[in-house]
């Protein structure tokens, strides 16, 4: 049996997620991306908020990530799994689907491994634009693993960072990390320790892989008027700041009851008080007040961000070779005759 249209839902391969983005250029994917972000942030009240419902186990942590405007619905599955490079495996994969609320039906089906670092990347640049000292064009990037690239070139097409200084635990990271970067257009230094990396840093990023508390910025790497990029610690048990470092910061967040769980700022009280960055892009609020403050994105991915995301590929393949039908759906010629439907199958393959 043919599939009708209304069977047929666009699917986003990793081949072709990879050829939309050679087809747009990276930076104007990252830019896209980034504005897709601030247009719903804008909207912010309008969502669906919960944390995400988390799936933990020894190894790593399983997550849906939900939510809704009202017109669309996506969800986001993606799970982290640090240890699984040992095995030749990604630490992070994913997949979203975007529906239409009026009749439940699927409107598109996409990778989401590719194009969650892309997110990412473009989130934590949206933030450094809105929080970052004026000016800023020198970012330090701790932990070289997969994410790296794209917060570096997210920085650089959104923000305008020009030097990247590079320092992982494992040299083979940073190598991997210049390499990629090479004709980027940033100058790109190895860094032989955090401290080294942090020198003369406008932005901190750090984003490293291990599931464990650890202080991978202590206290006295961190001089005024830096902003933090934390984007590592993203579940319970998981952080990388020293605790006193967050005491000297303006802590902004996505969505605090997720956050204070998942982020840096599990380390604190339940009530230390943090701003939602979605007032700051609203106008609700205000960022970064002085030269000299301490700026911290304590950023552990939020539902919206990734509706955001399955928007821009929505509209993004649209008149382009870049997607497929994929037959999802049933479409009996009787909503009410599924089981007849199946019948009709089999005597279509007997035929």
């Amino acid at each position: 049996m043919t599939p009708s249209s209304k069977a047929l839902v666009p699917f986003v391969s990793v081949e072709n997620m990879m050829r939309l983005v050679h087809h747009l250029g990276i930076e104007t994917v990252l830019r896209d991306l980034a504005d897709h972000i601030e247009e719903d942030f804008r909207r912010w009240e309008l969502f669906d908020k919960t944390p995400r419902v988390a799936s933990h186990s020894p190894g790593g942590v399983i997550e849906l990530m939900p939510t809704s405007d009202g017109a669309l619905y996506g969800f986001k599955y993606v799970n982290g799994h640090p240890r699984n490079t040992r095995s030749g495996l990604q630490t992070v994969t994913a997949f979203g689907l975007l529906a239409d609320v009026a009749t439940g039906y699927p409107v598109l089906l996409t990778e989401m491994t590719l194009l969650t670092a892309l997110r990412t990347a473009a989130m934590s640049a949206l933030a450094a634009k809105h929080l970052a000292p004026r000016g800023a064009h020198v970012m330090a990037m701790i932990g070289n693993g997969a994410q790296a690239e794209f917060q570096s070139r997210a920085m650089q097409a959104i923000v305008g960072i020009d030097t990247v200084r590079l320092y992982d635990i494992d040299p083979v990271a940073t190598e991997k990390c210049v390499r990629n970067l090479a004709g980027s257009g940033l100058c790109v230094v190895r860094c032989g320790s955090p401290e080294e990396a942090v020198e003369g840093a406008h932005i901190v990023t750090t984003c490293t892989a291990d599931k464990q508390y650890a202080t991978i910025l202590s206290d006295n790497m961190v001089g005024s008027g830096v902003h933090i990029n934390a984007i590592g610690g993203d579940c319970p048990g998981k952080t990388e700041l020293a605790p006193a470092i967050l005491k000297r910061s303006s802590i902004f967040v996505e969505y605090p009851e997720q956050t204070r769980i998942e982020g840096e700022i599990q380390q604190l009280e339940p009530d230390h008080p943090v701003t939602e960055l979605w007032e700051v892009i609203s106008g609700k609020a205000r960022g970064r007040q002085t030269p000299s403050e301490i700026t911290l994105f304590d950023s552990v991915g939020f539902a919206i961000e990734d509706f955001s995301a399955l928007r821009f590929v929505k509209a993004a393949i649209q008149g382009t070779p870049f997607s497929e039908d994929l037959d999802l759906l049933a479409d009996p010629d009787d909503p009410r005759d599924l089981y007849g439907m199946l019948q009709r199958s089999a005597a279509v393959s007997e035929a």
